[in-house]
């Protein structure tokens, strides 16, 4: 440094020199600086263009995709082929069901069903029944899996006649009516919040459906599959569930109620009990997930609850509930407008048709149970407000619904299966 200050003051002009050539290497530095700051700034907006580029070709792809798909679905019954009958536990069975003219099956949402039209002898009328599609999408075939559904414990209900149908006579080679996949029941595949599945018994046919869809897209979304059963006998896809562990962002576990004596902890299952909300405590990060539930009506009620205590946003959690009498209890209604009785008494249901008056109590029972009750015939399948056969036609009066429906409901109609009276009523029935 003292040699440098000693150059300036014996030789001024060669100072006055090296000082120009630095001013102009320091602006060329800083023109250096500059540019290069345009080129990155131009790159991150050249990239961000590009995403936006992508997510509009994505978008376009979509709308295309659901215009396809909705091209490609059909009106009314559609005959279709059963070409595999496959025993996957007691009483249950995957049906797989090929289009019988051999075109196009559309694609469906994961979580949706298919609703049946069967010819069952000794019916003098079609029986309507509704099954989730167990599979994600197939260019080929669709899947359902079936268990035979037995009496319900309280009584009031007949056996499964269209569940004990398919276990027993429905054979490979044989034609069914089918109606296009349908439901409001699904999972949205664009989003990217994480997913627990959770399901109790035959509820997990639609979740199944929700984890191929996401792995077989390559989905890096997290998801939680929980699943609960009685015991290794009544484990349905006990093979795919250890399969499914493979998936590095999948997490599974499988809980029995009642372990069998051959029934084995950490291979066959996770952990003995139900499914419940304090297990989720304590193996979820936290409550931050989207949560599908499907299974009877009293495993939905507990946990939709307890989800509920835990801080989990309502518009977080989507259920189906399935087999009689168990939508009611699936989850506790939104806020409703409030019920007000007569004075004396309960909201009086006219069937017209049939001249009955009944009084409906505020018990929670849909008009369908107050019609069964009355020896009033109105028809019903799924009783889940999917199918829409016990559709009825409202006269006069109101009815609030127990939980969202998956069936179409026309202007000034109702569907007996899920909704009670919010007034004094009258029913073309």
């Amino acid at each position: 440094m003292e040699n440098t200050f000693r150059l300036i003051a014996d030789h001024p002009a060669h100072a006055a020199g090296l000082l120009i050539v630095f001013g102009l290497a320091l602006e060329v530095c800083i023109l250096l600086a500059a540019g290069i700051g345009r080129i990155l700034s131009d790159r991150r907006r050249s990239a961000l263009q590009h995403k936006r580029l992508e997510l509009e070709i994505e978008r376009a792809r979509l709308q295309i995709k659901a215009v396809d798909e909705a091209k490609s679905a059909w009106n009314g019954v559609r005959k279709f082929s059963v070409t595999q009958k496959v025993m996957e536990c007691a009483d249950t069975y995957s049906f797989y069901l090929k289009p019988h003219d051999g075109k196009a099956l559309p694609h469906f949402k994961p979580g949706q069903y298919l609703t049946f039209q069967l010819n069952v002898p000794g019916l003098g009328k079609p029986l309507i029944r509704c099954y989730s599609l167990s599979d994600c999408a197939r260019h080929t075939h669709y899947r359902v899996t079936i268990k035979r559904c037995p009496p319900p414990a309280e009584g009031g209900h007949p056996p499964g006649v269209g569940s004990s149908y398919f276990c027993d006579h429905v054979k490979v080679g044989d034609i069914l009516d089918v109606k296009a996949p349908n439901g409001h029941f699904y999972l949205e595949m664009e989003k990217e919040r994480p997913v627990v599945l959770i399901s109790g018994g035959v509820g997990v046919t639609p979740m199944v459906s929700m984890a191929n869809a996401l792995i077989e897209a390559g989905s890096t979304r997290e998801i939680w599959f929980f699943h609960g059963a009685r015991n290794g006998s009544d484990h349905m896809f006990r093979n795919y569930t250890r399969l499914l562990a493979d998936n590095k962002n999948v997490h599974v576990h499988v809980c029995y109620s009642k372990p069998a004596a051959g029934d084995t902890k950490g291979s066959d299952f996770h952990h003995e009990g139900r499914v419940t909300v304090d297990l989720f405590k304590e193996l979820l990060p936290s409550n931050n997930y989207e949560y599908f539930l499907c299974g009877p009506g009293a495993f939905m009620e507990s946990i939709t609850e307890d989800l509920r205590k835990w801080g989990v946003p309502d518009e977080w959690v989507h259920f189906e509930a399935f087999g009689p009498a168990s939508v009611k209890r699936a989850a506790k209604p939104e806020a409703k407008v409030a019920v007000t009785f007569p004075p004396f008494g309960g909201l009086e249901v006219t069937f017209a048709r049939s001249g009955k008056k009944v009084s409906w109590q505020g018990d929670g029972k849909s008009v369908l149970e107050l019609a069964e009750e009355a020896r009033i015939k109105i028809d019903a399948g799924c009783r889940a407000g999917n199918c829409g056969s016990c559709l009825v036609a409202i006269k006069s009066g109101t009815v609030e619904y127990l939980t969202a429906h998956g069936a179409d409901v026309e202007q000034g109609s109702c569907l007996a299966c899920i909704c009670r009276p919010s007034s004094a009523l009258v029913l073309d029935a």
